[in-house]
């Protein structure tokens, strides 16, 4: 089943179906757009041990909101868990990995059909949704550029990048945004972290998800 063949949906809802998570990393995939590198589990899966690993049970559709999951764990106690929720949902579910990752900056943008608006924050997304932090304000029209705040917060490489994905998801929903609606996309730039917690490897763009308003 490919997720394109619906349509997105206000609150993440998709013809009376919630929109969870892994719905949401399957939309994300199917435009190219980058997201959790998530695998399905399985008991001969080998965890790299100098990593922390989030796990977790996915549903293909329904509300998975009080699912359980783990974040942030080490190879040994995610493997332990893995096997374990394999051994309770196996036959309603599957079990899903990815490595867990720390964000260094993180953002949302609204994408409307004539403007666009990046805002984003240092480190995780809760300082910008539920703390209201901002670094920098970026709208983006056919005139130009408008900057509020740090201008030299997002290089211009990181900027480059997220116009790149922004105007790939301006050509996927096209429709949608015809209609007056704007799509809001969450995101961070992250490092997958060792088994100390510290930042491990490149840094890389992740979406955590897509909804029109």
């Amino acid at each position: 089943m490919r997720v394109t063949r619906y349509e997105l949906r206000d609150v993440g809802e998709r013809r009376g179906d919630y929109l969870n998570k892994l719905m949401g990393f399957y939309e994300l995939k199917d435009i190219s757009i980058p997201t959790v590198p998530w695998e399905r589990y399985s008991r001969d899966v080998v965890l790299d041990k100098n990593m922390l690993w989030t796990i977790r049970v996915a549903v293909k559709s329904g509300d998975d909101l009080n699912l359980p999951r783990a974040v942030g764990v080490t190879a040994e106690e995610a493997s332990r868990i893995g096997s374990a929720l394999l051994e309770k949902y196996e036959d309603s579910g599957m079990v899903i990995y990815y490595p867990y990752f720390i964000a260094d900056k993180s953002g949302v943008i609204d994408i409307r059909s004539s403007q666009t608006v990046i805002e984003a924050v240092a480190k995780d997304l809760w300082n910008l949704v539920t703390h209201g932090r901002k670094d920098i304000t970026i709208i983006l029209e056919e005139c130009g550029a408008r900057y509020i705040g740090d201008e030299s917060f997002l290089s211009v490489e990181e900027l480059d990048i997220l116009l790149k994905y922004i105007n790939r998801i301006k050509a996927y929903y096209r429709g949608v945004m015809s209609e007056g609606k704007s799509i809001i996309a969450e995101w961070s730039f992250a490092y997958n972290t060792d088994i100390d917690n510290k930042p491990l490897g490149e840094k890389y763009l992740v979406f955590y998800e897509l909804r029109s308003i």
